[in-house]
């Protein structure tokens, strides 16, 4: 066992997969020579050279282009893009090609790509670099969308998304990047995609969360002070999700809250109570409340603490469902 850090747990990921299949190569921006904007991948280069740990331009839809093509020829590209808002201008080759070539191709092609982006804020940087745009990729069918929330998913997952025959967006919540340690196995292990995680069990009301905003959910329900029996939920993947364990869990709560910094409207949120509602209303002592970022372009630094969700904010969510 080692003591890790999520941008730790990402370079043991990526180590584990380098070593373990020699198809698997990683390329972006600064990625080798200086092992990424976070370090993330620091080393690498050195450990297995420059034709497998490759620099590139500072040219996000090249990149992304470049990644499918390789790919669909046998290759396992893991592609960084160095901030989620600069996916934006790669945006039509994951939809229109990355996503479709299974289908396009009739099962003659895959495209086992992984796409890693740092996402979320509070880290008062500037525009474009604090996105949380994970509901966007859910809505494309073909592409997998995965957002761990510790440092011993983060390892696992990665893993589990490059072994993976289709594109996976892996999106790293940059806020908690260096906040959580945990102790890793430096054995090689997975963590299924689609699998949530129960993080506590309760019986009052459910909390989901995934990214940054589990560990405000867990200091939410800390300061509680066990003034409810919550179930806290780490969704860990968005597309797929696992309606299972959700539902399950509210059909015994008949409660249930949603977190995500995300803004509001079409965010994954509406998506899982949508769900709820086909597959628990009955089951329900209260509407499903949200706790989200407002429907407004992320702001710059001065202002992130009255757009982020916080602990009070959660609270005041729960409070809303318990007492409706």
């Amino acid at each position: 066992m080692v003591v890790a850090n999520i941008v730790q747990a990402v370079g043991m990921g990526l180590r584990q997969e380098l070593a373990r299949d020699k198809n698997v190569i990683v390329l972006g921006e600064d990625v080798g020579l200086n092992g990424g904007v976070f370090r993330a991948t620091d080393g690498l280069q050195k450990e297995f050279g420059e034709s497998r740990i490759i620099d590139t331009p500072l040219a996000e839809l090249g990149i992304v282009g470049v990644s499918i093509g390789l790919a669909v020829n046998g290759i396992k590209p893991v592609a960084e893009i160095q901030f989620s808002g600069f996916v934006y201008a790669a945006f039509d080759q994951l939809l229109s090609h990355a996503a479709r070539i299974r289908m396009r191709s009739r099962g003659r092609y895959s495209c086992p790509m992984v796409l890693r982006a740092p996402y979320g804020g509070g880290i008062k940087a500037l525009e474009l670099h604090c996105e949380s745009g994970e509901a966007l990729f859910s809505h494309i069918p073909g592409l997998k969308m995965v957002v761990p929330s510790n440092p011993y998913d983060t390892k696992g997952l990665l893993a589990a998304a490059i072994r993976d025959p289709d594109p996976v967006i892996f999106y790293e919540p940059m806020r908690i990047y260096r906040a959580i340690k945990q102790d890793i196995p430096e054995d090689e292990y997975i963590v299924p995609i689609g699998k949530a995680n129960v993080i506590q069990e309760g019986d009052d009301l459910t909390l989901i969360a995934w990214g940054s905003m589990l560990k405000t959910c867990q200091d939410a329900i800390e300061k509680l002070n066990n003034k409810y029996s919550v179930e806290l939920i780490d969704l860990r993947t968005i597309n797929p999700y696992d309606a299972e364990t959700v539902i399950e869990s509210v059909k015994k709560t008949g409660r249930c809250v949603i977190v995500h910094e995300a803004i509001r409207t079409c965010g994954f949120a509406a998506e899982l109570i949508a769900s709820i509602n086909e597959k628990a209303l009955l089951s329900l002592e209260a509407p499903v409340a949200r706790v989200t970022s407002p429907d407004v372009p992320f702001p710059l630094a001065k202002l992130e603490g009255y757009f982020l969700p916080d602990v009070n904010r959660v609270l005041k969510g729960i409070e809303k469902a318990m007492n409706f």
